[in-house]
């Protein structure tokens, strides 16, 4: 877990940063999240939406930490490049979504540029995983435990011939 602080403090600056712009949306963002969107005005104040934010990408870093623990190098890495791939690609369609559908260009660049930090910080998670070495064993686990009775080898060791 002592690791894992340094992407966590990370993650905890990114998610303060995205959250204050998402809450800095255009007036005509607030209206409408006001009178149609109500499932976003979460996004209106900046704190809530920090905690939102934060509690994703958080979620997001103990899967991959989960993962990179349980599996072997290889298919941890596998799933860490696959995570990677999916916040790229969730990066582009959010790019199309403000680019082309016209209520969330309204909401403007403050607000845009918020919602690619999200993604961004998913992207960090994955490319931490990548690159940090993965938690061995210590070397103390993989040895075998002495046994203090006198077992048959070792009388048979302990034979002077």
């Amino acid at each position: 877990m002592k690791r894992l602080l340094p992407l966590s403090v990370f993650l905890a600056v990114l998610s303060f940063i995205a959250g204050f712009l998402l809450s800095k949306m255009s007036f005509i963002g607030r209206i409408g999240i006001s009178l149609f969107y109500k499932e976003y005005t979460f996004m209106k104040t900046w704190w809530k939406g920090t905690l939102v934010i934060f509690a994703a990408l958080f979620f997001l870093m103990l899967l991959q930490a989960a993962v990179d623990r349980k599996l072997v190098k290889k298919r941890a890495n596998s799933f860490h490049l696959l995570a990677l791939t999916a916040a790229i690609v969730g990066m582009y369609f959010t790019y199309r979504d403000f680019q082309y559908y016209y209520t969330h260009r309204l909401l403007k660049e403050k607000f845009h540029l918020g919602g690619y930090l999200f993604w961004i910080g998913w992207a960090g998670i994955s490319l931490y995983f990548l690159f940090s070495k993965q938690q061995s064993p210590s070397a103390n686990e993989n040895l075998p435990m002495e046994t203090t009775d006198n077992s048959e080898d070792q009388q048979r060791a302990n034979k002077t011939y």
